[in-house]
């Protein structure tokens, strides 16, 4: 039984890695990243809810050159000067290739060092320290709740195997 605890306790490993992989390629492959979204804003003149942004920051320096949409993979980089593209690539990171990119988040991860959030401008790790303690609570509630309905539940249904109640609970338990 040991043996089989800890091979499913090992087995959390690949199946993290394998998730946090999807969604590095699904962040890599996507229209609408962080970069996407810096250069809409940018465009719409929305440079304060960046991260890293400042009054001398690409927002500012944000002009408009006859660029080809073509020559850029940016959809939001229509008419923006190259450099400011260039410069928010760099924040971003992916002015790196794929594989230094992925090495990066992986030993990040693994210091647990998550980064900050792009639509709060502050610390993933703080902004799970702040909601933590409601999501420990409301967990702990339902697993309560749980608890109070389906252990009478269950008892009730073995005691009247086959009744009117029985077969009711089990199709709406299904439904």
């Amino acid at each position: 039984m040991a043996a089989y605890f800890l091979r499913r306790l090992l087995l959390i490993i690949p199946t993290l890695w394998a998730i946090i992989t999807l969604n590095f390629f699904i962040v890599q492959i996507a229209p609408g990243g962080p970069v996407d979204q810096a250069l809409a804003n940018i465009q719409f003149g929305q440079t304060t809810g960046l991260p890293g942004s400042s009054a001398d920051s690409a927002g500012s320096r944000a002009s408009v050159s006859h660029l080809n949409p073509a020559d850029n993979q940016y959809r939001g980089a229509r008419g923006l000067d190259p450099e400011v593209i260039a410069e928010i690539k760099q924040r971003y990171g992916f002015d790196k290739p794929l594989w230094q990119r992925y090495g990066e988040m992986l030993w990040n991860y693994l210091r647990l060092d998550f980064g900050d959030s792009l639509f709060r401008s502050a610390s993933v790790i703080g902004l799970i320290k702040e909601s933590l303690p409601v999501s420990i609570s409301l967990g702990l509630w339902s697993t309560l709740i749980i608890y109070l309905v389906s252990i009478p539940l269950g008892i009730r249904k073995a005691v009247r195997n086959g009744s009117a109640f029985d077969v009711w609970s089990s199709a709406f338990i299904i439904i």
